[in-house]
């Protein structure tokens, strides 16, 4: 098993997510919002996305060399568990589900003569003898198998909750949504997924691999830039704007310089400038990446770190804003009066009572992040031109619309995925935002 920068970072992520939860599973304050966000389906229905998409990102960060490969190939779980998809590649551009390439071609017949046509694919439809006749009817025979394999695993899912539900092990009000996206979920999935292994559902790219992979890859990228990005966000801005606040006086100057003096630099301007420095250190240092992975994952983590540099002054300003009118509560006041040290003041009245807020600008952050990293190397200064990532797909897709007949299927793919990804984090955001507003809260 090989770890990389990122992967080390997202389980490090995961355990504090994890010890974060079982510490404040029990406070009154923290499991009240989030059972009203368990009664809004809205948000059950988006988590549900959202977990879907944090699985495939987790089944992609676990890295390891294949036995039968090369010294320097690493692959993920999610390539292995996808090998059919992965290892099918034409030699250029065809369409969703079709049998042939898209451009004409010079072909050889059996005969030894030359025409001009268009060439039967390596791998999609290969299986068909005759694929005008024969491709419709195995196209939905192959849909309804896989739809049948998701919906049956669902229904299974389904009764099993019931029987525990019998049981008293535990319950939910918003269940019955929650198992009708999963049933849609997982049955369009496995669809697809079975088609894939037979055809390019969502055709293929320029050197001919599949569309429908490279969305799918592209997920972890997304999910990179959203949490880690925030990771890297979160104590920079909690530290400082808490501090800003409660001390006041040149404290209080000396971060309003720094993030002032942040926001004045282009944000473009400072990550192109660092992606540039990131390249310069790795072409003297080649040695140190031996392969094409490590040297995506560098530039990625740079990229992470320079937007979590660039990100944090917004939620200081508003952490800084609380923390003012927090200090001058009676309770803090008291707290001082009584003698209690600063930092457990800090600790036990302000910290807890701003962290609505950090919620608050995490769920509504990611999409924002999402979407950065899109423009960011739709621009050439995002993630290296070697990671899968929805912007590299959209920035590929460019030069192919303007094809006579039109490429539009990567474009339309790396749109789905991400409207998928950024809608559901969307809905979720907004009612996490109400249910741990203290002015939108019920009583």
């Amino acid at each position: 098993m090989i770890i990389l920068w990122t992967d080390a970072l997202i389980y490090i992520l995961i355990s504090v997510i994890t010890i974060l939860f079982f510490s404040l599973r029990k406070k009154e304050h923290f499991v009240r919002p989030w059972k009203q966000v368990a009664n809004s389906r809205t948000a059950m229905a988006s988590l549900v996305f959202l977990v879907f998409f944090i699985i495939i990102g987790l089944l992609d960060s676990v890295h390891f060399k294949p036995s039968n490969a090369n010294s320097h190939d690493i692959i993920s779980l999610l390539d292995y568990c996808v090998d059919p998809i992965r290892l099918h590649q034409e030699k250029s551009y065809s369409a969703p589900f079709s049998a042939y390439s898209f451009s004409k071609e010079l072909i050889v017949t059996p005969d030894q003569a030359n025409t001009w046509g268009y060439q039967r694919l390596q791998y999609a439809a290969s299986h068909l003898t005759n694929v005008e006749t024969e491709k419709t009817g195995d196209i939905l025979a192959k849909a309804m198998q896989g739809w049948a394999l998701g919906a049956g695993l669902v229904i299974i899912l389904f009764c099993g909750y019931h029987w525990l539900k019998k049981l008293r092990f535990f319950s939910c009000k918003s269940v019955n949504t929650v198992f009708a996206t999963l049933f849609l979920l997982a049955s369009i999935s496995t669809m697809l997924f079975e088609l894939s292994t037979y055809y390019h559902v969502m055709g293929t790219d320029k050197v001919g691999e599949d569309v429908f992979y490279q969305a799918i890859k592209s997920i972890r990228t997304g999910l990179v830039i959203g949490s880690l990005t925030t990771l890297i966000m979160l104590p920079l801005a909690i530290i400082f704007g808490i501090l800003a606040g409660f001390f006041r006086g040149w404290v209080d100057d000396v971060i309003q310089y720094i993030y002032t003096t942040l926001n004045s630099i282009p944000g473009v301007l400072l990550i192109a400038a660092s992606i540039l420095m990131v390249q310069v250190y790795m072409a003297n240092h080649q040695d140190q990446f031996t392969s094409l992975v490590t040297r995506a994952d560098m530039r990625l983590l740079f990229l992470c770190l320079i937007l979590g540099v660039t990100s944090w002054t917004g939620l200081c300003r508003m952490l800084r804003a609380e923390t003012l009118k927090l200090r001058e509560m009676e309770y803090v006041q008291a707290a001082q009066a009584l003698g209690v040290p600063r930092y457990q003041i800090l600790y036990r009245h302000i910290l807890p009572n701003v962290m609505h807020i950090v919620l608050i600008s995490v769920v509504l952050d990611f999409s924002s992040l999402v979407l950065a990293e899109a423009v960011l190397s739709y621009v050439n200064i995002g993630v290296d031109p070697t990671t899968y990532s929805w912007g590299n797909m959209i920035n590929g897709a460019r030069l192919e619309m303007a094809r006579e007949p039109v490429v539009w299927w990567s474009l339309a793919a790396s749109f789905v995925f991400m409207f998928g990804l950024v809608l559901s984090a969307n809905l979720f955001a907004d009612t996490v935002r109400d249910a741990f507003d203290p002015r939108r809260a019920q009583s």
